[in-house]
């Protein structure tokens, strides 16, 4: 099995023992319906290097099974040696702005929370940082129009262990809120595709038309 690697986080550490690295990945962008939800993630510099129960789960959310990402968010959300943050852009913002538009909107807001979180933990004195944060993102694209350092990575998901915590926050995180709209929506069958454009969820569109969540700047029949 395939894990990612702190090569990266690593080296800048060592650059600059107290900047702060964030790893970013989404999840939604493709769906027919909900919102893009970003996910920011921070681990600890001072347990990286050691064994931790769940380390070996931590990898590409899309490798994980749903049970899986359950349970090593649980781990993630636990322990204060991790800190996420999450950004969400509704399907409204989505077609207002356009999907690649509103998925750095989230990640900005992804990375908002997380610093938030950290600044906390530095007045408890639970670690030591001087605020400087570097982003490493997944994917081919920069966030635009921020000043804050930043580096991307095709396949960063797989290959950086800061992204691949920050794609589970980001894919449970998105997971539970299509749940939620399943209950509300229980005829679109968001529980099961997430609002993806399977088979099925483009039947019920045929036969329900469609609701408050779905992108109308998408392509909503097939």
């Amino acid at each position: 099995m395939f894990l990612p690697h702190i090569k990266i986080e690593r080296m800048l550490w060592q650059e600059d023992p107290g900047r702060l690295v964030f790893g970013l990945d989404e999840a939604g962008r493709g769906p027919l319906a909900g919102p893009v939800v970003a996910g920011a993630g921070w681990v600890n510099p001072i347990i990286i290097a050691k064994k931790f129960k769940g380390k070996e789960l931590i990898r590409d959310s899309k490798t994980l099974s749903a049970k899986q990402r359950e349970e090593i968010f649980g781990i993630i959300n636990e322990s204060e040696n991790f800190q996420f943050g999450i950004g969400i852009a509704s399907n409204t913002i989505i077609d207002q702005i356009n999907i690649l538009s509103a998925t750095f909107l989230a990640m900005r807001l992804a990375v908002d929370e997380l610093e938030v979180k950290i600044n906390k933990l530095k007045k408890k004195n639970d670690i030591e940082a001087d605020g400087k944060i570097f982003l490493l993102i997944d994917g081919n694209k920069k966030i635009p129009k921020i000043k804050t350092p930043q580096r991307a990575f095709p396949g960063g998901d797989r290959n950086i262990f800061s992204i691949s915590v920050a794609s589970i926050c980001a894919k449970v995180w998105r997971d539970r809120l299509m749940d939620e709209y399943h209950k509300k929506y229980p005829m679109f069958g968001f529980d099961r595709h997430r609002g993806y454009g399977t088979r099925l969820h483009y039947e019920m569109i045929k036969k329900h038309g469609v609701c408050q969540i779905h992108r109308e700047s998408f392509n909503l029949h097939q």
